[in-house]
């Protein structure tokens, strides 16, 4: 196998991916890039769906970037989804660059994966 072949990723769901993960109990989405996913449960960065516009609005006034680093357990989750493109529809991680003219899944990820997550599905 060449070096270019083991870097990538085994599965979608990897450490840097951008996902939207719905949550149950209370019932509430989340948007943000993974860090770890196992079976006790998925650590994230980002922020809550409903805060995305606000975290968009903050980057391009200039202040710095903040998101929350959590983890939710698995009775909790109820679906981790890609954030990926739907027809004519944007991502959130598009909408994101678009807007800020950032990258999102570096911000999100370079202090807890370095640069392991460069180049990794779901930010484009």
């Amino acid at each position: 196998m060449s070096p270019v072949q083991e870097s990538r990723p085994t599965t979608p769901f990897h450490p840097g991916a951008l996902v939207i993960v719905t949550l149950s109990s209370p019932r509430e989405k989340f948007w943000g890039a993974i860090l770890d996913l196992s079976a006790v449960g998925l650590s994230v960065r980002g922020v809550d769906v409903v805060s995305f516009d606000d975290l968009v609005s903050q980057i391009k006034a200039g202040d710095p970037f903040t998101s929350g680093v959590v983890f939710f357990p698995t009775h909790r989750l109820e679906r981790i989804e890609l954030d990926l493109p739907e027809s004519n529809i944007l991502s959130l991680g598009q909408r994101f660059a678009q807007q800020t003219g950032q990258d999102p899944a570096p911000l999100l990820t370079a202090e807890f994966l370095g640069g392991e997550s460069s180049n990794r599905g779901g930010s484009q």
